[in-house]
């Protein structure tokens, strides 16, 4: 290698890092590496204008290695000959200053990962086409006061270890995220897509701004226990919390997971799988371990928990293709989480469904009931004699891992639901629940069957759910206290 920048693609350069390793290490080190190029661009907007426009385009490079019994990791993203040189000088040197590693699980072995195809015009989007969905979303809020962002992401990822295993591939990813806003009351919509022409800004703000406009003169109701219709913004909550505390692999192996795989832990109704392919995700984990779709409850019943090379070795299993950069502080976690629709429902990715005003009865909603719930939607709201109809939680902290009681607050719209009739807006409520409890045995009610992915805040990760209907949810009291 001569001295600058490298001009060569991210496989090459994974293999001259193990390379590296290997001279300066001695042939007992063993090493993987990692190296992906990263554009990523958001479009954000505030008051109804955009403000800001950033994007970047870098390449990270990841080294872990084991050498005399001893394991370390270091990060990089000067890729030169230099730059490279140094990773792998400072991180044998940390290892030489770690304790001993009798845990250490070994490098994957080559295993052919699935291939995966992206959107080029999506991987490639202009700064123009995000502003375009922008000005849609702007304009069909009708003078409301909008904010929110539009962005893509396009990531190529390569892996190289010195047991001979290689692998490479790419992903993308198209999200958008916006509220509508009137004096007292917010509306918002999201999505998360493969491409970015799947993302249709007017759709997404004229969503946001009905229910922002449905939302005005909230009453304000006692604590208690609620039936309720939780929509996909809300359920994504509950996947993301249940990914994090409870099918987190090295958590399960700490006893600080409620999952008991072969239990009935979960309604029948309920079938989670993590499904990182469903998506444009890239088909390879931080340790090379192909990534694949992992059923975690079947039917009701807890099948499996995540796993990366360390903690399925822990427990006498193989590696589940989710290792990630963080795993060793947070654990192994699924990031593709998808409950499955009721039996004939497909994913769905519009921003909306067909609209309905009338309850089954054909009387109509006293707030407009086409403002609030699709079609998907009113199925479920349909059936319920009096409970609330919740758009979306935030700001929820997990109060116990072990049975995961959350205490949360919800926001963007809560409803009154009476006879199958949404009637009008509530204040937002607190809330303490056991997300397993809610989603029990005999507790699921009803589930839509179109499911919507919902972004998160780091691209590459979602969370795809229909709406629910579950027969209790635990409110404290108001937003205030």
């Amino acid at each position: 290698m001569s001295g600058g920048r490298l001009g060569v693609g991210e496989l090459e350069i994974a293999g001259q890092v193990v390379e590296l390793v290997r001279r300066l290490g001695g042939p007992g080190a063993q090493a993987e590496a990692v190296v992906t190029r990263a554009d990523l661009a958001l479009t954000r907007f505030a008051n109804s204008y955009i403000h800001q426009n950033v994007a970047e385009s870098e390449v990270a490079v990841r080294l872990r290695l084991h050498v005399d019994g001893r394991t370390a990791a270091g990060n990089g993203s000067v890729v030169t000959v230099e730059g490279l040189r140094a990773l792998v000088e400072r991180t044998l040197a940390a290892a030489r200053l770690c304790p001993p590693d009798p845990a250490w699980p070994g490098l994957a072995p080559p295993a052919p990962a699935a291939a995966t195809a992206v959107d080029e015009a999506t991987a490639h989007a202009e700064p123009d086409e995000r502003a375009e969905r922008v000005r849609a979303f702007v304009a069909a809020a009708g003078g409301l006061e909008t904010a929110g962002y539009c962005r893509t992401a396009h990531r190529c990822s390569a892996f190289v270890n010195s047991a001979g295993h290689t692998a490479s591939g790419r992903a993308v990813e198209a999200a958008m995220d916006g509220i509508a806003r009137t004096g007292g009351s917010d509306g918002v919509a999201r999505l998360c897509a493969d491409r970015l022409t799947d993302l249709d800004g007017a759709a997404l703000g004229a969503r946001a701004a009905a229910r922002a406009r449905a939302g005005v003169d909230p009453v304000e109701l006692p604590p208690g226990r609620y039936e309720v219709v939780l929509e996909p913004a809300a359920v994504a909550d509950l996947l993301h919390n249940l990914s994090w505390y409870g099918f987190n692999g090295k958590r399960h192996a700490e006893r600080q997971s409620f999952a008991e795989p072969g239990a009935a832990q979960f309604d029948p109704a309920v079938t989670l799988v993590d499904d990182p392919l469903a998506g444009t995700g890239l088909p390879f984990d931080v340790e090379g371990t192909p990534r694949q779709a992992l059923v975690l409850v079947e039917a009701g019943t807890t099948r499996a928990v995540a796993h990366d090379r360390r903690t399925a070795a822990g427990q006498g299993a193989a590696s589940t293709g989710h290792a990630s950069p963080d795993a060793a502080t947070w654990g192994p976690m699924p990031h593709n989480l998808r409950l499955r629709p009721a039996a004939g429902g497909t994913g769905d990715f519009s921003a909306t469904a067909t609209p309905t005003d009338a309850a089954p009865d054909g009387t109509a909603g006293t707030v407009g009931q086409s403002a609030v719930v699709d079609a998907d939607t009113a199925a479920l709201v349909g059936r319920v004699r009096r409970g609330l109809l919740v758009s979306d939680l935030w700001y929820t902290r997990v109060l116990d891992p072990r049975s995961l009681v959350v205490t949360g607050l919800t926001r963007n719209g809560v409803w009154l639901v009476e006879d199958g009739v949404v009637t009008r807006a509530v204040r937002d409520l607190r809330f303490t629940e056991s997300y397993p409890r809610a989603l029990g045995p005999g507790a699921v009610l009803g589930i839509g069957r179109r499911a919507v992915r919902q972004p998160d805040r780091s691209d590459g990760t979602w969370w795809e759910a229909p709406p629910l209907r579950l027969a209790s949810w635990n409110f404290t009291g108001g937003a205030s206290g």
